[in-house]
């Protein structure tokens, strides 16, 4: 008996074990698809990006097990949205979230995911319209920074500086901790001509990231 108590005990701590290793397990906790995808945000955050990806695709099968058993939600979709953009699956992300808007034409969540999907396929026209949508559409929105950035992208890349500085202008108003964002700011201000506000721009992207080597070399073209 005294061994046949030894072996269930080992059985339970294995199975304990491969379920705290498991997407949803007691070891992580997450136990619903948008649970999977933030934590797969945070693993992402500190270059955990393997790992990431495991709770990405959970989160993706859990809500495509929802659709399929006709339990879908506005939010199976954001979830479907956000994890297969975190996965670079940029046309699947188009995609999905046209059939979302087909179900849910006021889910501005996915309008502005798509605005990114579009943006990292190169088609800016689409891009800057879903997030001219979002951000009409939610001047105060969770992710309204994250419009405006791509908004600035698009006039930079499209060379509109003066637009692209309005943009990064409201984006780093929403989202002041991003020494990026300043930068990008800083190099538009610096191709208008606008020297002192791209110099402040570089300096704080700088005190951001004192080893932001692209600003420091902005401040010293410009100093």
């Amino acid at each position: 008996m005294r061994g046949l108590s030894c072996i269930a005990a080992c059985i339970l701590f294995v199975a304990l074990h491969v379920q705290a290793q498991t997407p949803g397990g007691p070891g992580t906790q997450p136990q619903t698809a948008m649970q999977n995808y933030q934590r797969g945000r945070e693993l992402e955050a500190v270059n955990r990006m393997s790992e990431a990806n495991t709770y990405y695709s959970e989160a993706i099968r859990m809500s495509l097990d929802e659709v399929t058993r006709n339990t879908a939600t506005r939010e199976t979709y954001v979830v479907i949205t956000y994890a297969m953009r975190r996965q670079l699956r940029h046309s699947e992300v188009i995609s999905w979230g046209e059939r979302a808007l087909r179900l849910y034409p006021d889910e501005y969540r996915v309008v502005e995911i798509m605005g990114e999907a579009f943006f990292y396929l190169n088609d800016y026209e689409r891009s800057l319209s879903s997030m001219q949508r979002y951000a009409n559409a939610m001047p105060e929105g969770d992710r309204v920074s994250i419009a405006f950035f791509f908004v600035g992208e698009i006039y930079r890349i499209t060379q509109k500086f003066h637009h692209a500085d309005i943009a990064y202008t409201t984006a780093v108003r929403f989202e002041p901790g991003l020494a990026l964002w300043w930068y990008r700011l800083g190099s538009v201000r610096e191709q208008i001509g606008d020297r002192n506000p791209a110099i402040e721009a570089y300096r704080q992207a700088l005190r951001l990231n004192p080893n932001y080597v692209e600003a420091r070399n902005g401040l010293v073209r410009l100093q």
